[in-house]
């Protein structure tokens, strides 16, 4: 089976679902897909001064993960992300272009800052982008996720923590149907 990940690397939530799926492939034998959503396209002009350039640099490394996307190379845009994440959510970097280019080095991406640079790339964000959207929306964010056969996707599922192995496949057990089901739209309870 497989699951398209629509993810913006600037948020801290969208990291940690992305560990659970990570987690959970192996055990599921789950093939991932990963695409662009971008929380600056979605907030416009709306970003507070103090994330503008973490919103900038996100959306540089969402040009490379779509162009890695487009040459069908999955595994190498999964690498990137966990690099940025590592970085950023694990180890308190600030999400900068130096540190995105960086991140790209590590993932073993030659010539990387020829597409983090190349606006050509942004009309590929915003289509995926559009496309999340089309699956999960209206009123959702980063991140997305859509299984393969499921007619619409969902936001989230947004975790506060990286779940040990029995709770995370259970999250799976429980998301992987309901996602199947066109007459759902939402779970929430408030964060405490």
């Amino acid at each position: 089976m497989e699951a398209t990940y629509f993810f913006d690397p600037a948020c801290p939530f969208t990291w940690r679902t992305s560990r659970w799926l990570v987690a959970v492939a192996g055990e599921r034998d789950l093939t991932l897909r990963w695409r662009a959503f971008s929380l600056k396209i979605l907030n416009g002009d709306s970003i507070p001064e103090q994330y503008r350039a973490a919103s900038d640099a996100s959306f540089r490394a969402l040009r490379l993960v779509e162009a890695l996307r487009a040459d069908r190379r999955e595994e190498v845009a999964a690498a990137f992300y966990t690099e940025i994440g590592t970085r950023v959510h694990d180890g308190g970097a600030a999400l900068s272009d130096e540190l995105v280019q960086e991140a790209a080095e590590a993932a073993g991406i030659e010539d990387a800052k020829a597409v983090l640079d190349d606006a050509s790339w942004d009309d590929s964000v915003r289509e995926s982008h559009e496309a999340a959207l089309a699956l999960a929306g209206p009123g959702i964010g980063s991140p997305v996720l859509h299984v393969e056969g499921a007619k619409r996707g969902l936001h989230g599922p947004i975790i506060g923590a990286v779940p040990e192995r029995e709770e995370a496949l259970a999250i799976w057990d429980a998301v992987e149907p309901l996602s199947r089901v066109d007459t759902f739209f939402e779970v929430k309870r408030g964060r405490g």
